[in-house]
């Protein structure tokens, strides 16, 4: 499970999400549109389109702008029809790497993600070449400050959650998909505050990145793809060493 931590601890300390605000919004934006037209546009009845909101009023997005997107999902109003594809691939390191995106156009969007593989000396697989290394799950990541393990676990577990584990500044919380949102609400409820909260694909093992040379291209890579307008999610299995992170990051 280091893997999904280190990547979002070496983004919250690069400022990639506060920097990347735009971005978050414009992910969140094709999530809601695409939720909507695969499911409808009463997120009552759809729980991705409910997932989906929940996160862009966290993120603070405009009410209107939710708005827009689920009529452009729904079809009330004219917009792109985006098609959800997942590339599959190792990066340096032999670490496995899965690409979540959301594109208008397929053949633009394949031509740079393997292009960014190569570059980093990796290579663009088959579909299921490394989908099966991961478990899909809803995380939470909640800041320690101010909170104990067994409050956040008492919460957690009550509502659903999975599994805890306690980390350097943060908890993670896991769940099933099915119960993400209802454990989120119970957590923001309580007034807990989260650093980052998705349903997202967690390695069933880690790749340990030792030496600098192949961690550095590995980073590289990872911020490549996410830098990449059809790219939703970026997820890899990979361990780094906590000295080594830091002079990385």
């Amino acid at each position: 499970m280091s893997g999904h931590s280190k990547w979002s601890t070496i983004k919250r300390k690069k400022g990639a999400i506060d920097a990347k605000r735009g971005k978050i919004f414009t992910r969140l934006i094709k999530e809601i549109t695409v939720a909507a037209r695969s499911g409808g546009g009463d997120p009552d009845g759809n729980p991705r389109l409910r997932s989906a909101i929940i996160t862009a009023k966290t993120e603070n997005m405009p009410k209107e702008n939710i708005a827009r997107a689920i009529k452009k999902g729904t079809g009330e109003i004219a917009g792109e029809i985006y098609e959800e594809i997942l590339y599959e691939g190792y990066g340096p390191g032999g670490v496995a790497v899965l690409v979540e995106c959301m594109t208008d156009n397929r053949n633009r969007t394949v031509a740079d993600i393997r292009h960014y593989f190569a570059k980093s000396n990796g290579n663009l697989g088959e579909s299921g070449c490394v989908a099966w290394m991961f478990d899909k799950k809803g995380q939470i990541l909640v800041d320690k400050k101010g909170l104990t393990e067994e409050e956040v676990m008492e919460l957690a577990l009550e509502a659903g959650a999975e599994d805890v584990v306690e980390e350097e500044n943060e908890f993670q919380v896991f769940t099933t998909p099915e119960s993400f949102d209802e454990v989120r609400e119970v957590l923001e409820k309580a007034g807990v505050k989260t650093l980052e909260a998705s349903v997202s694909r967690i390695p069933k093992n880690t790749v340990e990145v030792t030496e600098e040379k192949p961690a550095k291209a590995l980073l590289k890579l990872l911020e490549s793809l996410e830098d990449h307008d059809d790219v939703q999610n970026v997820h890899a299995n990979f361990d780094i060493d906590d000295e080594l992170m830091e002079k990385l990051s």
